[in-house]
This record gives structure tokens, C-alpha cells and sequence, in this order.
């Protein structure tokens, strides 16, 4: 029987990140639950396609937007279920078996988030995605995507956007998105070099702005200036 999961993963200069992620995701692909693993190489100029080729990966290359990144890795998977996660998203230990119970429901899940960060301001960032998850079942892509192949299509797939492709993902879905028990470690890079709070603050604009409309490019360069 194949195994029942793809794990879609989209990358841009993303080596360290995927050195430290690609252990832990292989524990699924070891333990019967993981079919493949596919990375979706932006044009990165590190080592990461040699890193993904040496692992076994399979690799697909498209143009560096991860919504487009997301949409051509979910296209070429295989199995039944989608797990989408970003490269420097670590599931804990544990997580095949909260993953494998999971599948049963049918539904679409996300994992629980924490940063690889101490302090008040780390656990509180985390704690309020975690309760927006919760309460209305709205994870960003930090906190990875598990859905059927099946309802993914239905949802018309990941849009070719540069940001809030994983909100728009979200909406596009049936019924609510399920927290599972289990969590994934994210970087805490931009959070340090930005601030916790200006960072935070900005998220909240933005996300409040493309709740109200506003164009996924006019946002990108709002949150990349150049």
C-alpha cells in the first residue's frame, strides 16, 4: 500500500533551513506514512538543490513566488494526502503520529507553532497564532497545511501570488482547519532582525489590509521594500 502523504516544500536560498527540517520530515518517510518529498527550487543559488537531490527529494523548479512554488509542487504530488511546509518549519517529534491520527477525520489540519526563541514576546507571537488557528481556524503557512489531494483541487489550488497565499489557501477550503496536537519549531530570524513588535505590527496591517481587499503584489512590496 503507498504510502498516503506528499510533503510539498517550497525554497529560495533555503540550505541551513532544510539541513535542520529534512531529518525530522524523513522520520514519516522511514516510518511508512511520507511517500515523497518534494521541494520546489525558486532559483536558489546555495546548496539547496544539491542538498534536496542528495536527500532523494524529488525537485521541481519553478519562478520564486511561493504561491507559484506551492501550486507546481502540489501538482506534481502523488499521493493522497498534501502536507505544505515552509523549509525552515521543523515538526516536532511526535508529529507522525498526530499526522497519522489525523487522517482518519478527512479534514484539512494544521500543526501547532513555536519559534526557536525564548522570551515573553516569542511565546506570546506564537501563542496568538496558535489561538487564531483555534478560534477561527485561519493557520498561516508557517504552521504547515495537511489536506486530501482531492479537496485541494476542489479548492482550485494555491494561487500564483507573492504573499498571503496560505490565507487565501485557507478561505478556499471546506469546513474548518484542525489544530493537531503536535508542534512545528519556525525560524525566528526576521522576528530578531525586525523586532517583535514592529514585525508583528506590520503582519497585522497587512493582513488586515488584504482582508479589505487590497492586491497580494501591492502588499508584497510593502513587505519586502526594496
Amino acid at each position: 500500500m503507498r504510502a498516503p502523504i506528499s510533503i510539498v516544500i517550497p525554497t529560495l536560498n533555503a540550505e541551513r533551513a532544510l539541513a535542520r527540517s529534512l531529518p525530522a520530515l524523513y522520520r514519516g518517510v522511514q516510518e511508512g506514512l511520507v511517500h515523497e518529498l518534494i521541494v520546489v527550487d525558486g532559483g536558489s543559488s546555495d546548496g539547496t538543490v544539491t542538498l534536496a537531490r542528495a536527500a532523494g527529494a524529488v525537485l521541481v523548479e519553478a519562478a520564486p513566488s511561493r504561491g507559484g512554488q506551492l501550486r507546481a509542487g502540489c501538482e506534481a504530488a502523488r499521493a493522497d494526502w498534501i502536507l505544505a511546509l515552509h523549509a525552515d518549519s521543523i515538526p516536532d517529534e511526535g508529529w507522525t503520529d498526530a499526522v497519522a491520527a489525523h487522517l482518519a477525520r478527512r479534514g484539512a489540519a494544521c500543526f501547532r507553532l513555536r519559534f526557536d526563541a525564548d522570551g515573553p514576546l516569542a511565546r506570546m507571537t506564537a501563542g496568538w497564532a496558535n489561538l487564531r488557528s483555534r478560534w477561527l481556524g485561519l493557520p498561516f503557512g508557517d504552521q504547515g497545511l495537511l489536506m486530501r489531494r482531492e479537496q485541494y483541487r476542489r479548492a482550485g489550488g494555491y494561487r500564483d501570488q507573492p504573499l498571503m497565499e496560505d490565507i487565501a489557501m485557507v478561505r478556499a477550503l471546506p469546513g474548518r482547519v484542525r489544530l493537531l496536537p503536535c508542534h512545528v519549531t519556525t525560524s525566528a530570524e526576521k522576528y530578531r532582525r525586525q523586532g517583535w513588535l514592529r514585525r508583528g505590527a506590520r503582519n497585522l496591517w497587512l493582513q488586515l489590509r488584504y482582508a479589505a481587499g487590497a492586491r497580494p503584489e501591492t502588499l508584497a512590496r510593502a513587505y519586502r521594500p526594496k
